[in-house]
This record gives C-alpha cells, sequence and structure tokens, in this order.
C-alpha cells in the first residue's frame, strides 16, 4: 500500500447544515483481500469525516470499493489497518455482540433492496429493531407507527410487503433504520428502484432528517442527480476519496 496520507479535502470543514460534531471519522482505513499470489487492495489509507447532519455522497465505478467502505463503516466486516469511529466508538475494538447492540442503537442501514420480513407487516417490520433492543412491544409499535405515518405509509402500515409497491417499501425500510435514532445512516443506492416523484420524496425526507435529527448520512450511488443533490460529493477511486 501507498505511504502517501489521503488529501485532506476528504475531512474538510462541515457544511452550513451540518454541526461542528464528527459523527463518523475514518483515519487510514485500510482493506486487503488475499488473492493468491497478490494482495487485493480495495481501500488504501481512506480518510473522511462527516458531521452530524451532514449528508456525503459516495461515487465511483463499479468494483471500487463502495460496498466494502458501507461494510466497513457500519461494523459488517473488519479493516485490515486503520479504523472506523461511529460518533466517538472504535467499531473493530468491540466484540460480536457489542457490535451488534451498537449498530442497533446508533447506525441505520438503507440497502438498494428493501430486505424487509415478507412475513410480517410494515408496522411490524419497522418495530422489529426496537423489540429486539428490549423495548416493549406496544412503545415499539406506537413508534413504528408514528415514523410510518411521517414516510406517507400511515394507511398501509398493516399491509405486508408484498402488498406494498416498490416505492412503499423502500419507505418501510427508511422507517425501520430510523426508528432506533441513529447517530449514522448508510444507504446504498437508496433510490435505484424507485420512479422520479417517489425518489423525490425520499430526499425530501432525508433532507429533513439531516436538519431535526442531525443524522449524518453516508450515500453510495451511481445516481448523479441523488449524489448532486446531497452536501458533499466524495469519489472513491484507487482505494481513497477524493472531491468529486
Amino acid at each position: 500500500m501507498s505511504d502517501v496520507v489521503n488529501q485532506p479535502a476528504a475531512t474538510e470543514a462541515p457544511t452550513a447544515q451540518a454541526s461542528g460534531k464528527v459523527m463518523l471519522e475514518c483515519h487510514q482505513l485500510s482493506r486487503v483481500y488475499d488473492e493468491g499470489p497478490a494482495d487485493l487492495v480495495v481501500l488504501d489509507q481512506l480518510e473522511l469525516k462527516v458531521h452530524a447532519g451532514e449528508r456525503v455522497a459516495v461515487v465511483g465505478s463499479s468494483g471500487s470499493g463502495k460496498t466494502t467502505l458501507l461494510n466497513l463503516l457500519g461494523g459488517l466486516d473488519s479493516p485490515s489497518a486503520g479504523e472506523v469511529r461511529v460518533d466517538g466508538t472504535v467499531l473493530h475494538q468491540l466484540g460480536d455482540a457489542e457490535i451488534g447492540r451498537f449498530r442497533n442503537r446508533h447506525i441505520g442501514f438503507v440497502y438498494q433492496f428493501h430486505h424487509l420480513l415478507a412475513e410480517f407487516s410494515a408496522l411490524e417490520n419497522v418495530a422489529l429493531p426496537l423489540i429486539i433492543r428490549g423495548s416493549r412491544k406496544r412503545d415499539a409499535e406506537d413508534k413504528a407507527r408514528a415514523l410510518l405515518q411521517k414516510v406517507g405509509l400511515g394507511p398501509r402500515a398493516d399491509h405486508k410487503p408484498g402488498e406494498l409497491s416498490g416505492g412503499e417499501r423502500q419507505r418501510a425500510a427508511i422507517a425501520r433504520a430510523l426508528v432506533t435514532d441513529p447517530s449514522l445512516m448508510l444507504m446504498d443506492e437508496p433510490t435505484g428502484n424507485l420512479d422520479k416523484h417517489t425518489a423525490a420524496s425520499i430526499l425530501a425526507l432525508m433532507d429533513e432528517l439531516a436538519a431535526s435529527a442531525r443524522c449524518a448520512f453516508v450515500i453510495v450511488t451511481h445516481d448523479p442527480e441523488l449524489a448532486a443533490h446531497q452536501d458533499r460529493v466524495l469519489r472513491l477511486d484507487n482505494g481513497r476519496l477524493q472531491p468529486d
């Protein structure tokens, strides 16, 4: 791996919308895979800071390492070197049970495909992370219902995923990610399967959450319109992030 430290532009000062608090920080983050005779360097001493209330888009060609980066940011994978801090906690220093609890309380995930549980209603899907945390079922469902109302799914709360449109399923997935009041939202092509009208409503919801909940967003996307809507756009290239 290169000994040159990544350019500081990727860790520049927060935007006007963001607060001074650093919610996510990566320092010399590297991920290397053993591919036989030669190692495959996917991330190379990557640097990143994202502040509370800030929305950062990450773009790059297919195979550039965007999914690997998201997995590291969410504690789903461990770095080969360097560290990821979320709300001041170094993720790879946590044990398996600890990191599961930390994700439940601090990190929300929204994938391109909703991954809702087919046998559960939208309400049950959204309430589940709180129930896993130990909340009373009634309290969890009350909060889930309020969030579904907020994302425009109040009348559809008792419908199962198979009875919802693609846009409705994605809204339910976003509500599920938000129900735990996360410090950090990680989103992988969140509007990739949505029509333009629904995508626009999702963008408006993200804007509101960044402003009101001071949640930090990292959004991986190939959509130039979605990327341009964020506070910063960074390109992942050769294992490092640079302003796009």
